[in-house]
C-alpha cells in the first residue's frame, strides 16, 4: 500500500508539479480559497506530507505567509481525510480496470511526456486498493488469535499509549492515509475494536504531521513554521477529541454506521472541526510558531552556497530543473562581474581586485558542484523528451561557465599579476582594440543569458553571428597589433605576448558562451554540419 501510494504521489507530483505549485501560489488570497486549494491539492497527490513540503518551500522563498501555509494544510488535512473516505467504499470493481488502463498508458507513453506519469499514478492507486483487500484478507484469522487479546487489552486500558504507538508508526511509514486505511481495514475485519480504532486515527493524526516537520528542521525557519503549525492544529485535535472518544462512537452507532464507516467518518469529522476553529486564527498560530522557531541571526550568506536547489523537488522534474535554472543564471552574473572587473583590473593595475576576481572562482566551483550532484538525484527516466533537453542544456551551460570562471582565474588574472609586477603597459591602440573585443565578449554573455533563458532561435543566431564577428575583430587585432611591432612602438613589444594572450582568452570565453546556441539552432534546421565547402 506503501508503495503504491508513492507511485500515486510521485506520478501526480511528476505530471502535474508545475501546475499545483502555480495553483497553490495563486490561491491564497484569503483564507477559504487558501483553504480549498489545500483540498484540491491533496485530493490529487494523496498526501498532506507532499502538500506540506511544497508549501513549506513557497514560504521559504517568501512567496507565502506562514498563515496562509498553515491555512493550506488545514485544507490539506481535509483533503487526505475525504481520501480516506473513497477509498473505504467498495471499490474491488475499479483495482483491475486502473491497473489495465494505468499500465497500457504507461506502456505506450513511456518517456513521452505527462500521459506516461498518469499512468504510473493509475497503476500506483489500483495496488493500493489490491492492498487494502489483502489487508483485510490476511488480518481475518487475527480474530482467533490467542496473543491479540492480550495485545489489546494494555491498548485498551491506556488510550494515551494508543494514540502515541500509531503516531509513531505513522510517522515512521511517513503516511497517515496509509494508516488509516489500515486501521480500516482491521476494524471492519472485526480484527480491532472501534473504541480503539478511534483513538489510533488521532495517533494517525498526530504522527502524519511529524514527517513534514523534521524534513525542513534543517531548512530556514520560514520553511519550518508551517508544518510546525500544523502539528500544533492536530495535537490541539488529540486534545480535544480524546476525552469523547466513547460518546463519538455511539453517535455514529445511532446513526447505523458501520463499524469501519465510524473511523473514516470520525477521520473527516476531526479535520473538518479543526479547520473551522483554527481557519480565523492562522495568524495567531504563525506567531506562536515565530516564537517558537524564531528567525536565525544573520551572519553574512556564504556566496558559494545554491539559493534555489531544494532536494524536496526532485520528485518534480519540471519544478527541479527550474531551479538549476536559477542557479546557473546567478553563474551567470559572477562570471559577467568577473569580466567587468577584468577590464578593470587591466587598467588600473589593482592587485587587490586581482584576488578578489580569483576568489569568485571558488565560489563559481562551488555552485557548479553543487548544480552537479543535485541534477545526479534526477531520475532521467522521470524527464519527457522536453526535460531530457532541457536536462543536458542546463548541465552544459552550467559547465561552459565554470570554464570561463577558470578561464579568467588561471589564464586572464595570472597575465594580471605579470603586467602589475613587471610594470607594462599597453598601447593605446592595443588598449582601444582590448576595449572593443572586452564589450563585445560582454554582449555575448548577456546574450547568451537570453538565449538559454528563452531558447529564442532569433537570439541563438545573433549569437553565432557574434561569435562571427569576435573572430574577424581577432584577426584584424592581431595584424594591427603585429604592424605595432615593425613600427617599433615599445609599449607593443614589452606587452605583445601578454596582449595576444588575452585577446585568445576572450575569444575562448566568447565561443563557450556561444555554444548554448548550437542545439537550438540544430533543432530549427539553421545551422549546417561544417564550415567546409565540399572537396573537389
Amino acid at each position: 500500500m506503501l508503495w503504491g501510494l508513492r507511485s500515486v504521489t510521485a506520478g501526480i507530483t511528476r505530471a502535474f508539479g508545475a501546475e499545483l505549485h502555480k495553483f497553490i501560489s495563486r490561491c491564497t488570497s484569503n483564507r477559504i480559497v487558501a483553504f480549498l486549494s489545500g483540498i484540491g491539492v491533496t485530493g490529487l497527490l494523496q498526501s498532506s506530507t507532499a502538500t506540506a513540503l511544497i508549501v513549506s518551500g513557497f514560504c521559504d522563498r517568501g512567496l507565502l505567509t506562514v498563515g496562509a501555509g498553515i491555512t493550506v494544510m488545514l485544507g490539506a488535512n481535509v483533503g487526505t481525510a475525504l481520501i480516506a473516505q473513497a477509498l473505504s467504499f467498495d471499490l474491488e470493481w475499479l483495482m483491475p480496470v486502473m491497473l489495465f488502463a494505468g499500465y497500457v498508458i504507461f506502456s505506450i507513453y513511456q518517456k513521452k511526456g505527462k500521459l506516461a506519469h498518469i499512468g504510473r499514478a493509475m497503476i500506483g492507486l489500483a495496488i493500493m486498493l489490491l492492498a487494502l483487500y489483502w489487508i483485510r484478507d490476511a488480518a481475518a484469522p487475527l480474530k482467533n488469535s490467542e496473543v491479540l487479546p492480550i495485545v489489546l487489552k494494555s491498548l485498551d486500558t491506556d488510550p494515551i499509549f494508543s494514540v502515541l504507538v500509531a503516531t509513531i508508526l505513522t510517522w515512521l511509514c511517513h503516511s497517515s492515509l496509509a494508516i488509516i486505511l489500515l486501521l480500516v481495514s482491521l476494524v471492519g475485519g472485526g480484527v480491532l475494536p472501534v473504541h480503539l480504532g478511534l483513538a489510533m486515527v488521532l495517533g494517525a493524526n498526530l504522527g502524519g504531521a511529524i514527517a513534514p516537520l523534521m524534513a525542513t528542521l534543517k531548512d530556514s525557519p520560514q520553511a519550518s513554521r508551517v508544518p510546525l503549525g500544523n502539528l500544533m492544529t492536530r495535537f490541539a485535535g488529540v486534545l480535544l477529541m480524546l476525552p469523547f472518544l466513547h460518546f463519538i462512537q455511539g453517535y455514529f452507532q445511532a446513526l447505523g454506521r458501520t463499524d469501519h464507516q465510524i473511523l473514516v467518518n470520525f477521520h473527516v469529522m476531526l479535520n473538518v472541526i479543526l479547520a473551522l476553529l483554527f481557519i480565523p486564527f492562522t495568524g495567531l498560530v504563525a506567531k506562536v510558531t515565530m516564537r517558537i522557531i524564531p528567525d536565525r541571526k544573520d551572519n553574512g550568506e556564504d556566496p558559494g552556497r545554491p539559493r534555489y536547489l531544494d532536494i524536496k523537488e526532485l520528485n518534480t522534474p519540471a519544478i527541479a530543473l527550474s531551479s538549476t535554472a536559477r542557479e546557473t543564471l546567478r553563474m551567470a552574473d559572477i562570471v559577467q562581474n568577473m569580466l567587468e572587473d577584468t577590464i578593470v583590473a587591466l587598467r588600473t593595475n589593482d592587485e587587490t581586485l586581482v584576488y578578489r576576481i580569483r576568489a569568485r572562482d571558488d565560489v563559481l566551483d562551488n555552485l557548479h558542484k553543487a548544480i552537479k550532484l543535485y541534477m545526479a538525484k534526477m531520475t532521467r527516466g522521470s524527464l519527457d523528451p522536453s526535460e531530457s533537453k532541457q536536462y543536458v542544456q542546463i548541465l552544459s551551460f552550467s559547465t561552459n561557465l565554470e570554464a570561463v570562471g577558470d578561464t579568467i582565474d588561471k589564464s586572464m588574472m595570472e597575465m594580471a599579476m605579470v603586467k602589475i609586477r613587471s610594470h607594462k603597459r599597453f598601447s593605446v591602440q592595443g588598449w582601444e582594440e582590448i576595449l572593443d573585443i572586452h564589450n563585445q565578449v560582454m554582449e555575448t554573455i548577456r546574450l547568451a543569458q537570453s538565449v538559454f533563458l528563452t531558447g529564442d532561435p532569433k537570439l541563438a543566431r545573433r549569437l553565432i553571428e557574434s561569435k562571427d564577428r569576435l573572430r574577424l575583430a581577432e584577426v584584424r587585432g592581431t595584424e594591427n597589433h603585429m604592424q605595432r611591432i615593425r613600427e617599433g612602438i615599445p609599449e607593443t613589444i614589452e606587452s605583445s605576448g601578454i596582449h595576444l594572450d588575452i585577446i585568445r582568452d576572450y575569444r575562448r570565453i566568447n565561443a563557450l558562451m556561444a555554444t548554448v546556441a548550437y542545439p537550438i539552432l540544430e533543432e530549427t534546421g539553421q545551422l549546417s554540419e561544417s564550415r567546409l565547402k565540399p572537396a573537389g
